[in-house]
């Protein structure tokens, strides 16, 4: 520790604002070209690729200043100011947006991968949203974020600490995408069975004929003490956690009190059930993990012993649903009743087919559960780790007097 030194970030690394509105405007977006980070891509310590708006190589030789290359760091410049994410190999020479700001480290001073971590601390975004401007929307520049104080061990240290947490995030990270693939093959199996080679026989029902549909409840928000974030408490499941979740539940951000559940008769959600979140944001799907609870945006498909189809089917049914069908206005993306929900039509396949696709379903969606566990179970050490190695608290081997080599 009698190494480690104190800095502000200004004095390891050059921060600069995206392009201003007026430099680039959404009519410059092409259908092929350079993809542009913006807020929403801001994944944890990592650049999500889903949606990226793209611009040509005019305007990218325009505005090439706001080039990205491996080793940067993205921020959040205004709203969620504490969201950053590491630019990998794969966003090399991407760019971005006017509403994130950019950290490129000097390599002879500070290891951008450990940067990124330190950045990744509770205390750390804390403390930027604590120093963040305007009430209603806060918001960071240049300015603020070159003036934030960072620990600083030996380089050599610094390289060592980052590849402890790489280790972690590459497993993450490859399970995730290997979730992705089952997924993608659970989906295939669907389209190919059920769509292109469908049986006409085969009947359509509306979904509450065939299995049993709740809604959830909200307490009353003024009374604050149904709600709470203790972990003994009953798991309340919101659209963000749905939306944060992959397909099965085992997290949410809030949670209410056993007295909540008794007071307003909120309705228990047996584990594995499917959810689909009907209201603000329509079609977002997941299947819970064990028994909770829901907000009455979020509907609840209740299997038993009589249900014709698996819970991989109705998944993937509701996933892939085109929930624009239901209505002719605007709103549909917004909103749809509990009542259009019970009389969506689905197909019921014939009981051989149904129990051949369960049977090459179920073991994919089974991985798929032991992936996600195995992936909490690394999260949660890393982000135990983090402070302790930040700190100091815990120590790494590293080799000392070697500064020459690269993240």
């Amino acid at each position: 520790m009698s190494e480690w030194k104190e800095c502000k970030l200004g004095e390891v690394a050059e921060i600069q604002t995206g392009p201003f509105g007026s430099q680039l405007h959404q009519r410059d977006y092409k259908v092929v070209g350079t993809p542009i980070i913006t807020v929403e891509h801001l994944g944890e310590n990592r650049v999500l690729h889903q949606n990226l708006p793209l611009v040509g190589d005019t305007d990218k030789e325009r505005l090439k200043r706001y080039i990205i290359y491996e080793g940067d760091i993205v921020f959040s410049r205004v709203g969620s100011v504490d969201r950053r994410a590491y630019v990998s190999k794969r966003e090399n020479g991407w760019m971005f947006s006017g509403r994130l700001l950019r950290v490129r480290p000097n390599r002879k001073l500070v290891s951008p991968k450990y940067l990124s971590y330190y950045f990744g601390q509770e205390d750390f975004k804390e403390h930027i949203r604590r120093i963040a401007v305007g009430a209603t929307m806060p918001s960071i520049n240049t300015s603020i974020l070159s003036g934030v104080d960072i620990l600083l061990p030996p380089l050599p240290e610094q390289r060592a600490i980052a590849s402890v947490l790489s280790s972690l995030d590459d497993k993450i990270e490859l399970l995730h995408r290997q979730n992705k693939t089952l997924e993608a093959m659970a989906e295939t199996l669907f389209r190919q069975w059920f769509v292109e080679e469908a049986d006409e026989g085969w009947e359509e029902k509306p979904l509450s004929e065939v299995i049993k549909i709740a809604i959830g409840r909200t307490p009353p928000r003024k009374e604050f003490y149904w709600f709470s974030t203790n972990s003994s408490d009953v798991k309340w499941v919101s659209i963000k956690d749905l939306g944060q979740s992959g397909i099965f539940v085992f997290d949410t951000s809030e949670y209410l009190t056993q007295e909540a559940v008794e007071t307003f008769n909120i309705p228990v959600i047996p584990t594995d059930t499917v959810l689909l979140s009907f209201k603000m944001t329509v079609g977002r799907v997941g299947i819970t993990t064990e028994p909770m609870l829901s907000n009455e945006a979020i509907a609840h498909f209740k299997f038993d012993e009589n249900t014709p189809f698996s819970k991989e089917y109705l998944y993937i049914w509701l996933k892939t649903f085109k929930y624009d069908s239901l209505g002719s206005t605007s709103s549909i993306v917004t909103a749809i009743n509990s009542s259009m929900i019970k009389e969506m039509g689905i197909v019921i396949p014939d009981d051989i087919t149904m129990n051949n696709f369960r049977a090459k379903t179920e073991p994919l969606f089974n991985k798929i559960k032991q992936n996600q566990a195995q992936i909490r179970t690394l999260e949660k050490l890393r982000d135990t780790l983090l402070p302790k190695l930040m700190s100091g608290e815990v120590g790494v081997e590293y080799e000392r007097g070697n500064n020459e080599k690269d993240d």
